[in-house]
C-alpha cells in the first residue's frame, strides 16, 4: 500500500505540475507600483492580446510599494514575474547583475509596434544606465512614466520666491511645516546639488557627477543640510503627504511631480490651491520603466504587454488616471499626446518641451505646433530650462549602505 500510495502521489504530482506548467504558459505575471495604471487599460489587455495572437492569456497583476522589496523577490526569491516596472536606479542595478532579458521586439508586427512611441529624450536618458559602452539599454527596458522632484506648496502660506532654492528647508519660518519623502536616493540626489551649488556655479563639478558618484564626503555634506533642516520637517512620508497638504497640516512637501499633480487636483476639489516648483540649483529627473526579468516564463506575452502600454491612447489613459506623465512622445505618438495635452486655455503660459517632442513643429488638428512654445501643464512637462538643470538618478552601488545609515541617523536626530 505504501508503494501504491507513493506511485499515486507521484502521478498526482506530475499531473499537478503539468497543469500548473500549462496554466503558467497562458498566464502573464505583472509586478507594478500600486495605483499606477488605468483599470480599463489593464482589463482590456487580455482581449487585445487575443485579437493580435489568437491566443488566450490570463493577466495576473500584483503591486508593490518599495523598489528594493520588489527586486528582492526577483533577485533572491527567483520569482517568475514576466513584466516588472522598477525605477531607473533599480533597472541599472538589474542590468549590472544580469537580471533582465532583452525585449524581443521582433515578435511584434509592424502594424502594432508601438515601441518607437517613446520619446528619444527618454531613450537617451536610459542609455546613461548602461553598465558598459556596448550595452544598448533600449534593448532591455522601455520607459513608462517620468518626472522631476521639487516642492509642492500652499501659496496661502508660502511665497513662491521663498522656494526658489532648496535652502528653503533651512528657513525657520517653515518650522514644523515641511513634509519630506521617505526616499533617501531621491532626497540625496537633490540636496547634493544644493550642498555643492557653489562648485556647480564655478564649473568645478557637474550635476551628473554629483548625482552619479556618491562619496562619503558628499553624503556628509547632505547630512549636514538635513540636520540643519530637521526643525522644519514635520514628517517623513511615503504616501500620506498629498492628504496632509490638502488638509493644510503641512505647507510644503518635498516630493515627486506626479504626486504634486495628484495633490493639486485633489486639493482643488476641496477648494484648496496648491502649486509645484523645482528650485534653481536643479533636481533629479526620474523614470520608471518596463523590464522582462531573468526568471520570466512568458516572454512573448510580456513583450506584447510592454508594447501595448506604449500605445499612445493607453499612455494617455494611464496619465489621466494616475497623474504622472508618460514617456510616450516619439514621432508616431507626439500628435496624439499633444492633441490631448496642449491646451492654451488651461495653460496660457508656454513651456519649451522641444527636448521631449523634438525640434520640428508637430501638426495637430491641421495646425503646426511649435515644440519650443507649447501650452502644457508645467508640472507634467518641465520647461527645457529646468530639465537642463536635472540629473538622472543612478544605482548607489557600494555606497547604498552608507546612504541608508545616514538616512536612519537623520530621522533619529531630535
Amino acid at each position: 500500500m505504501r508503494k501504491l500510495s507513493f506511485y499515486l502521489l507521484a502521478i498526482v504530482a506530475i499531473v499537478f505540475t503539468a497543469c500548473n506548467s500549462n496554466d503558467r504558459a497562458h498566464q502573464l505575471k505583472v509586478l507594478n507600483w500600486a495605483d499606477y495604471i488605468d483599470e480599463d487599460v489593464k482589463a482590456n489587455f487580455e482581449d487585445w492580446y487575443y485579437q493580435q495572437t489568437g491566443e488566450r492569456v490570463e493577466l495576473v497583476y500584483e503591486t508593490f510599494d518599495i523598489n528594493e522589496t520588489a527586486l528582492t523577490k526577483i533577485e533572491v526569491g527567483h520569482e517568475d514575474y514576466d513584466v516588472f516596472c522598477p525605477s531607473e536606479y533599480i533597472i541599472e542595478r538589474m542590468l549590472k547583475k544580469g537580471l533582465i532579458q532583452p525585449i524581443q521586439k521582433e515578435l511584434i508586427a509592424d502594424s502594432i509596434n508601438y515601441f518607437d512611441n517613446i520619446s528619444p529624450y527618454v531613450v537617451e536618458k536610459f542609455q546613461q544606465m548602461a553598465p558598459r559602452p556596448d550595452v544598448r539599454v533600449s534593448d532591455y527596458t522601455v520607459g513608462y512614466m517620468w518626472g522631476t522632484t521639487g516642492f509642492i506648496y500652499n501659496p496661502q502660506h508660502v511665497n513662491r520666491e521663498d522656494l526658489a532654492s532648496w535652502g528653503a528647508l533651512l528657513n525657520p519660518k517653515f518650522e514644523n511645516r515641511i513634509l519630506m519623502k521617505d526616499a533617501v536616493r531621491d532626497i540625496y540626489s537633490v540636496l547634493v546639488l544644493y550642498a555643492y551649488r557653489h562648485e556647480i556655479e564655478f564649473g568645478e563639478v557637474t550635476r551628473d557627477d554629483l548625482v552619479k558618484n556618491i562619496t562619503p564626503d558628499r553624503i556628509e555634506a547632505v547630512k549636514d543640510v538635513l540636520i540643519e533642516a530637521k526643525k522644519q520637517i514635520c514628517g517623513w512620508e511615503v504616501d500620506f503627504g498629498k492628504e496632509e497638504m490638502t488638509k493644510g497640516k503641512a505647507w510644503i512637501n518635498l516630493s515627486w511631480s506626479g504626486d504634486a499633480q495628484f495633490a493639486i487636483e485633489e486639493a482643488a476639489e476641496m477648494g484648496v490651491m496648491l502649486d509645484y516648483i523645482v528650485p534653481k540649483e536643479g533636481s533629479n529627473v526620474w523614470f520608471d520603466g518596463w523590464v522582462i526579468p531573468k526568471y520570466a516564463k512568458n516572454v512573448k506575452a510580456a513583450t506584447y504587454f510592454i508594447d501595448y502600454m506604449c500605445k499612445a491612447e493607453n499612455a494617455l489613459a494611464n496619465m489621466e488616471e494616475i497623474g504622472y506623465v508618460s514617456c510616450a512622445g516619439g514621432e508616431k505618438a507626439a500628435a496624439t499626446i499633444l492633441a490631448a495635452q496642449n491646451d492654451e486655455e488651461a495653460w496660457p503660459e508656454t513651456v519649451n518641451a522641444s527636448y521631449f517632442f523634438g525640434e520640428d513643429p508637430i501638426e495637430v488638428d491641421g495646425k503646426k505646433l511649435d515644440t519650443h512654445a507649447l501650452h502644457l501643464n508645467p508640472v507634467y512637462y518641465a520647461d527645457n530650462s529646468i530639465i537642463n538643470r536635472c540629473a538622472l538618478m543612478h544605482d548607489a552601488g557600494d555606497a547604498q549602505e552608507m546612504l541608508l545609515d545616514m538616512w536612519n541617523e537623520i530621522k533619529l536626530v531630535h
